[in-house]
């Protein structure tokens, strides 16, 4: 399983110099199977570049969407495979209790915010609501339950025979906690995360930044830290950096909490482009692109 981010970025996208280590682009993830098999975690403005690098003998792709605020789905319309008579797309995402995944989706995918209407698109479209409970996909075991987010959210637990990942980009799972972590039973998200190989978690805040976002449904760093020990994640990935913290704070926000923290296990902030290699052969595999620094356990910067 391969998994390498296009978008990091929370709320709204942050393009310039001051964020091009780790990228500007909002949320969104390729997750790449054995069997050649690409997921597309949400369809922020990071999609756009990802839909022109997909292999072009690749005639499925599936999108999970974890939710449907704006910086999760803005990029969705400029979505090469959607335009692609030859490309079978499946789009998955929170059941509502008003509208349909289809509904929802037509309210952007519409003027006067799109000039293409979603039934007008030429791929062979379906949308499929993410209920609690497993479904396949390829090569993939894709697990969905809602999380701690306002409106409805879903997280994602992605594993194959080898590896397995979490994806729980908008998440806040200390609301309504005086101290954080409380027993795994109560905390959301705890049973996508448990024990897997690499979580990518929402990190959007610090300690002071929070008490002004409380219910904004997010995390901070130390919150992020936590709740990885807390489900035995055996990496964290930072994620959903704040648009306004750039790529000098954005390191030294996460270089304070892991000092603070002392976590036992690897801590990465994500960044567009790098490629983490899960349940990879000892031979023969391809190498990663380099990475960001890794801090924690196996803190190391580059040279």
């Amino acid at each position: 399983m391969k998994v390498t981010p296009y978008g990091v970025r929370g709320s709204v996208a942050a393009p310039g110099p001051a964020t091009a280590r780790y990228g500007g682009n909002t949320s969104c993830v390729r997750v790449t199977g054995p069997d050649g098999t690409v997921l597309v975690l949400d369809a922020g403005t990071g999609i756009r570049t990802l839909g022109r690098e997909l292999p072009g003998e690749l005639r499925r792709v599936d999108v999970l969407l974890t939710h449907l605020h704006m910086d999760h789905i803005i990029g969705l319309g400029f979505f090469a495979p959607l335009f692609n008579p030859s490309m079978e797309v499946h789009i998955w995402g929170p059941a509502s209790a008003t509208l349909s995944l289809d509904a929802r989706l037509r309210r952007y995918l519409a003027p006067p915010l799109f000039p293409v209407l979603l039934r007008d698109l030429p791929c062979r479209l379906e949308l499929h609501h993410t209920g609690r409970g497993r479904f396949s996909i390829g090569a993939f075991s894709v697990r969905a339950a809602r999380v701690c987010h306002p409106g409805p959210t879903v997280g994602y637990r992605i594993e194959t025979e080898q590896a397995s990942l979490a994806y729980l980009p908008d998440h806040e799972p200390a609301l309504g906690t005086h101290r954080f972590p409380i027993d795994a039973e109560w905390t959301s998200g705890f049973e996508l995360a448990e024990k897997v190989d690499l979580l990518l978690h929402d990190a959007q805040y610090t300690r002071a930044e929070y008490p002004q976002h409380v219910g904004w449904g997010h995390s901070t760093v130390h919150h992020a830290l936590a709740f990885a020990r807390l489900v035995g994640a055996r990496h964290l990935v930072a994620f959903h950096h704040d648009p306004g913290r750039d790529d000098a704070a954005l390191e030294t926000a996460i270089d304070a909490a892991v000092a603070d923290v002392s976590p036992d296990f690897p801590v990465t902030p994500a960044a567009e482009g790098h490629t983490f290699d899960l349940g990879r052969a000892t031979t023969g595999a391809e190498p990663a692109p380099p990475s960001p620094p890794a801090r924690g356990r196996s803190a190391h910067r580059p040279p």
